[in-house]
């Protein structure tokens, strides 16, 4: 493995994660700020390193392996820290469905390379609102500034929600005959 700037920014979006959660437990009145800024800086990370791959031509098996890890793992951490907060069927289900989405499509993914077909499940334009949206939803839930910036999260993470499915439906779509093929 080479060390190139996009497999640096990966690594420091993977060590973000412990920091995250500890300030997201500080029993300090700066800590909601203080995680959804590493929250945010993360999820530049990952947009920075996606850029710097492309521009510089460092793209890499490692990356491209890690990368994704990164970004699942962070979001998954963030979904399970904010439902435990929040403490309510209402931010919980969605995040079993996040959670649960993002499982099925990486083994839906990984299936479809294994047959030579992965291109047919590449990331869509609803996939990348989807992402926005969930890291809208889940900065402004982390930071927990005030009621109304509350309400704001609970919408956000309901939009997320429905693009979830959303694409979820569309990529099982996109490999349904695929799935639905008998055995050879």
């Amino acid at each position: 493995m080479r060390l190139t700037i996009p497999n640096i920014l990966t690594m420091i979006r993977l060590f973000l994660i412990p920091v995250f959660v500890i300030v997201f437990y500080l029993p300090t009145t700066w800590a909601p700020f203080t995680a959804a800024m590493v929250f945010w800086v993360a999820g530049f990370t990952d947009w920075l390193d996606g850029l710097a791959a492309r521009k510089l031509g460092q793209t890499s098996r490692f990356g491209a392996f890690l990368d994704p890890v990164a970004d699942k793992v962070m979001v998954a951490t963030a979904l399970l820290l904010i439902a435990e907060h929040f403490n309510t069927i209402w931010i919980t289900v969605p995040a079993i469905i996040m959670i649960s989405r993002e499982i099925i499509i990486s083994a839906l993914r990984e299936w479809m390379a294994e047959i030579g077909k992965r291109s047919n499940v590449a990331v869509s334009w609803v996939g990348k609102v989807k992402t926005f949206s969930q890291m809208f939803a889940l900065w402004v839930l982390i930071w927990r500034y005030d009621d109304w910036m509350v309400w704001i999260g609970y919408l956000s993470l309901y939009v997320a929600t429905v693009l979830t499915l959303w694409s979820m439906v569309q990529y099982l779509m996109a490999a349904k005959d695929d799935l639905l093929n008998s055995e050879e």
